[in-house]
């Protein structure tokens, strides 16, 4: 992994880990530190990679709306693609999409166990 995509793993980490902890305003001024498209899709592709991962290990029915809610993400993504700000929006909305799915997965948990 280089180093461009480890410094974006990092910062989707701790984008998720604020927005846990429901500090928005930080988790909005993290993103308004990130200068350039280039790095913010680096944020965006390690966001896109946990949300996959732990959106497989939903129920059916949790995962097929996962599914879809990515689907949207991705043309968010894709409308603002030359926009900075559109891509910090789209990043919020990612990292978000992250905290929903945890919380789903945690009920299940507690609905199965």
């Amino acid at each position: 992994m280089t180093d461009v995509h480890a410094a974006g793993r990092r910062t989707a980490d701790e984008l998720v880990r604020l927005l846990t902890d429901d500090d928005t305003p930080a988790a909005e001024q993290l993103l308004a530190g990130i200068p350039t498209i280039r790095e913010l899709v680096f944020v965006g592709a390690g966001l896109t990679s946990v949300a996959r991962t732990e959106g497989r290990r939903l129920p059916p029915a949790q995962r097929a709306q996962a599914s879809t809610r990515q689907l949207r993400l991705g043309a968010l993504r894709d409308a603002n693609r030359d926009d900075v700000e559109g891509l910090r929006g789209w990043l919020l909305r990612a990292a978000e999409e992250i905290v929903l799915i945890r919380s789903q997965q945690a009920a299940a948990d507690r609905f199965a166990g």
